[in-house]
């Protein structure tokens, strides 16, 4: 069974064998026209700074109870998506096919061009905005960058904060842009200009 899993493609129908599958309803067809040639990343926790409490899950399959926690109020309705989550511990659960648009970036513009949702991949990190992440969030967004350029034209990574600046500010200076360009060097992909 071992030998049979090694073999079986890494990508299905734009879903990622090592990742947790959880289907969002949050989604949409991509453009025709779209190139899907940009990950952006995210941070998230709910409630805000609280981690493992499943309310991420609830939250993008449209199960969250709204009185459960009074920062709800504020999110009252969203219907939003990611296609990934990197937890703490690095694991990664998917929730929305890469082929498909997920509902991650809003009102954006990037690389020239506007609805960033069309054609990047978003991944989110378990983590409060500013906030540090884990040295297991680090490795499993590398190894999944990998992946991703293995199977799609990804050219470029910026955070919800490049593609929505003055409206979103994650990941937020605690996410270390120079890891991750250390990382990735040999994939050619352009990052934010920070230090």
């Amino acid at each position: 069974m071992a030998n049979e899993r090694q073999r079986a493609p890494l990508w299905r129908g734009g879903w990622y064998r090592r990742a947790r599958r959880v289907d969002s309803p949050n989604f949409g067809k991509r453009p025709a026209h779209a190139h899907i040639d940009l990950v952006v990343v995210h941070s998230i926790s709910l409630p805000p700074g609280e981690h493992g409490t499943g309310d991420i899950e609830r939250l993008f399959t449209n199960q969250l109870d709204w009185d459960a926690h009074p920062y709800f109020d504020a999110i009252r309705g969203m219907e939003v998506s990611s296609h990934f989550v990197i937890a703490r511990d690095g694991a990664i659960t998917q929730y929305v096919s890469c082929d498909a648009r997920a509902w991650h970036a809003g009102r954006s513009h990037y690389r020239g061009r506007d609805n960033c949702n069309d054609d990047s991949i978003g991944i989110e990190l378990e983590g409060l905005e500013g906030d540090r992440f884990t040295d297991a969030q680090y490795d499993a967004l590398a190894a999944l960058s990998r992946d991703l350029a293995a199977h799609y034209p990804i050219r470029f990574m910026a955070g919800h904060e490049h593609v929505a600046p003055g409206r979103k500010n994650d990941p937020g200076a605690g996410f270390e842009w120079r890891r991750m360009r250390n990382n990735l060097f040999d994939l050619g992909w352009w990052f934010p200009l920070v230090n």
